[in-house]
């Protein structure tokens, strides 16, 4: 997975969707899901004031740049947690895949986001851990934090069409809360394997999760990945074919924290959930979903966003494990 030069393609082409529908569906699917009261929010948002803890929005954005978001269209909120699949796609991209996996392996944990999982030989078991992100992150390219989020921001704003900002609210906020992310990283760099200075690793992490987007921009990435790389709004190749099936294959297995088996099982799309509430998903060949609800379950996801999840993957058989579509380019 060498870096090579990137070109603009059209992204792959989508039987005519009826936008009107489109917007319909998930307007239906945001509605039924406002019933759920139940979860709360985490904890960073009491310093963080104009994050509501009660917003509610969706947004699905097909891989031939067709859009559709409903209910609050315009709040923005931290990638968090959702970054750590961006950032390990952008590493791929940059520095390939055995160069990553001699950092940060791909196997599920089956234990809480937070939890020091590691391999025998010392890797994380999975960049979608904190462990395993802060590995990531310490495998961006630049010289020092600052230079690396940087780069990350020219990425991460590519993955979305726009200009994309670090929220220092939440920044602020995090690094009030960064005490387990400071000791996973010192035993990252005890045991040998973390190239940065640890204490640099996480101050960039935590820049990464305080990525600010709205429901539109996410469902943008995500459509990207499952385009194969190319932004379908854009056109533009951010990540290669092989660099987005990989990351898209560790937010199947690993991208729910301890609850990925029970997702894979009921919704079957790859997704990679934050403690902001943020959801996203990439259905490859078809489309990307994102939802934003701040009430969280006992694992760190949203709750309502996982209701509208459930919704649209029955609404349009999302499920990536379906059989019906088998084959279907071997049929004249």
């Amino acid at each position: 997975m060498n870096r090579t030069a990137r070109s603009s393609e059209p992204a792959p082409a989508l039987p005519e969707v009826d936008a009107d529908h489109l917007r319909s569906d998930l307007e239906e699917a945001l509605e039924a899901a406002r019933s759920e009261r139940d979860g709360e929010p985490s904890d960073y948002l009491e310093d963080v004031q104009h994050h509501g803890v009660d917003g509610l929005a969706a947004a699905v954005c097909t891989t031939d740049g067709e859009v559709a978001v409903a209910g609050d269209a315009d709040a923005r909120f931290a990638l968090q947690s959702v970054s750590k699949a961006l950032t390990y796609a952008v590493v791929l991209e940059e520095v390939g895949l055995d160069e990553t996996l001699e950092h940060v392996g791909v196997e599920p944990s089956g234990e809480a986001f937070n939890h020091l999982s590691l391999h025998d030989d010392g890797r994380p078991y999975n960049p979608l851990i904190n462990a395993g992100a802060i590995m990531a992150h310490a495998l961006v390219p630049g010289d020092d934090p600052e230079a690396r989020v940087r780069f990350l921001l020219e990425r991460y704003s590519a993955l979305a069409g726009e200009e994309l900002e670090v929220d220092q609210d939440v920044v602020d906020a995090e690094q009030e809360r960064a005490d387990r992310n400071l000791g996973l990283a010192h035993l990252l760099a005890d045991g040998g394997r973390l190239p940065i200075p640890a204490r640099e690793a996480v101050e960039g992490y935590l820049a990464q999760c305080s990525v600010t987007v709205g429901a539109e921009q996410l469902a943008v990435m995500g459509a990207t990945l499952a385009a194969g790389g190319v932004n379908p709004r854009t056109g533009e190749r951010v990540l290669r074919e092989d660099v987005a099936q990989q990351a898209m294959s560790v937010m199947l297995t690993c991208g729910m924290y301890n609850a990925s088996g029970q997702w894979v099982a009921e919704v079957g799309i790859p997704a990679k959930s934050g403690v902001s509430g943020a959801l996203l998903g990439a259905v490859p060949g078809a489309l990307g979903i994102a939802t934003w609800s701040p009430r969280l379950d006992e694992r760190g996801n949203s709750l309502r966003g996982i209701a509208v999840f459930e919704d649209l993957t029955r609404r349009w058989d999302l499920h990536v494990l379906q059989h019906h579509t088998a084959l279907r380019g071997l049929r004249g």
